[in-house]
């Protein structure tokens, strides 16, 4: 877990950087995330994989298989859209070999940011793009409605701490995060914009 908090930590950089400044008790502060951030979380929470891949059903080896991987995300409107690739080979194993179809398919869920307290969650997850195939699709459904967004949900607070607990050695200061509270997450652009409550004490 906490070699996944620190390959996201350098979308967050940012918001030491505002915490930094901020006085002991809370402080409302403003945090800009990239959707690069959100993809490398993904990759390190969901497609960690052999490959990258997250396998839908059976696994690296299996003659017949479905997996998804090479996340992919942007911001449209007011939503965050996440592309993935999936490739499958749908039908019966026979002595080592899949008797079916071998299909390749791009797909695409959009879903709305929403403040959980302290975590960078989603909701109202809207599928934008499926496969042509009806069994393929039957598997990609829930993926993509329930498992993508649960794994792209972040704790920020859990996360500062981990770097703040570092700043010592880089600052001299004994920095901590003593609370954080996320109001709202809105798409503005190319950027998903926090407004949130923090407090820290310096030592």
């Amino acid at each position: 877990m906490l070699k996944n908090m620190r390959r996201f930590l350098p979308g967050l950089l940012v918001l030491c950087g505002v915490l930094f400044g901020a006085a002991s008790g809370a402080s409302a502060i403003e945090v800009k995330v990239t959707p690069q951030a959100l993809e490398r979380t993904l990759k390190t929470q969901l497609f960690n994989g052999p490959d990258g891949r997250y396998y839908l059903r059976g696994k690296a080896g299996s003659s017949c298989y479905v997996y998804a991987d090479d996340p992919h995300v942007t911001f449209k409107d007011d939503r965050v859209v996440v592309h993935v690739h999936t490739k499958s080979k749908l039908g019966t194993s026979v002595h080592g070999a899949c008797i079916g179809l071998t299909l390749n398919s791009d797909v695409d869920v959009s879903l709305v940011p929403d403040a959980e307290g302290e975590t960078i969650g989603f909701r109202d997850a809207r599928i934008e793009k499926l496969s042509d195939s009806h069994e393929l699709n039957f598997l990609l459904m829930p993926f993509l409605s329930h498992k993508l967004p649960q794994q792209m949900k972040v704790n920020a607070a859990d996360l500062m701490r981990q770097l703040l607990n570092r700043s010592t050695e880089a600052t001299g200061y004994a920095l901590s995060l003593t609370a954080l509270k996320i109001h709202s997450l809105l798409v503005q652009g190319a950027l998903l914009v926090l407004d949130v409550d923090a407090g820290m004490s310096v030592s």
